[in-house]
């Protein structure tokens, strides 16, 4: 197994592209703490999976932009598994279409704590118990063309993830690798909630591979960047949008 022996945290990890990749790296062997917010019942669903099979998991509810929160998530992973060598930081969302012009500053800052703040917040409690190992962040296909309407906010907090993506690479190698996704349109409740049906249907006609991504496929990339397969790559931010736009 390529990750036998190894103890991995995903945030966010209780449904869509968080579960998916909690239990791809459970069948590769990672013990797998899974942080979740609100999906406590994919969250309990994914543990019971992986211990059926003989793995090891827990679930911790939590806030990542609480430092409180994010510290519990450290220290109960790091009892039960007794270090951490995979991050992947893959909490966030959108929160509501707004232009400029009717967004609050509480609705900017709610975005970037969510989607920034919280990955520094995790990966800064995580290193100082990785001596080796990967952190695989989740940016978006909006960092790199802004996302559609109503998505600044959140285009500009995931092009900040591929920039600390490629500043941190930098500061923590040759130890530690640090990699990013930039998804395109995953068949996921992000998409069931802020993008409309059609949009969704004219994509998978434009698009060269003529559908939408599956968090399996994700789930696949994060295992890749997360293991010692992608082990000269570090910095990249990858896209996984089935050729919709090329970087």
């Amino acid at each position: 197994m390529k990750l036998a022996g190894q103890a991995a945290i995903v945030t966010g990890g209780g449904r869509d592209i968080g579960q998916a990749a909690v239990l791809k790296l459970a069948s590769e062997g990672a013990s797998v703490a899974i942080n979740y917010h609100s999906s406590s019942e994919g969250a309990d669903a994914a543990v019971n999976q992986i211990e059926a099979q003989g793995g090891r998991a827990f679930a911790l509810k939590g806030d990542l932009t609480k430092q409180e929160d994010v510290d519990a998530l450290i220290a109960k992973t790091v009892e039960e598994f007794g270090g951490i060598n995979i991050l992947v930081n893959n909490a966030g969302g959108l929160i509501a279409r707004k232009k400029i012009a009717e967004m609050e500053l509480d609705h900017w800052n709610a975005v970037m704590d969510l989607n920034l703040t919280s990955v520094f917040m995790v990966t800064r409690a995580c290193l100082a118990h990785m001596q080796t190992g990967a952190v695989v962040n989740l940016a978006s296909q909006a960092a790199r063309d802004g996302g559609g309407a109503g998505a600044v906010a959140y285009a500009a907090s995931k092009g900040a993830i591929m920039t600390m993506t490629r500043g941190l690479a930098k500061e923590v190698g040759p130890e530690i690798r640090v990699n990013a996704l930039c998804p395109g349109m995953i068949d996921t409740d992000f998409h069931n909630v802020h993008t409309p049906d059609a949009a969704r249907r004219g994509y998978e006609a434009a698009v060269p591979v003529r559908r939408q991504g599956t968090v399996e496929d994700t789930a696949s990339l994060i295992l890749f960047l997360a293991c010692e397969d992608s082990a000269f790559i570090t910095g990249a931010n990858i896209d996984i949008n089935g050729g919709m736009l090329f970087s």
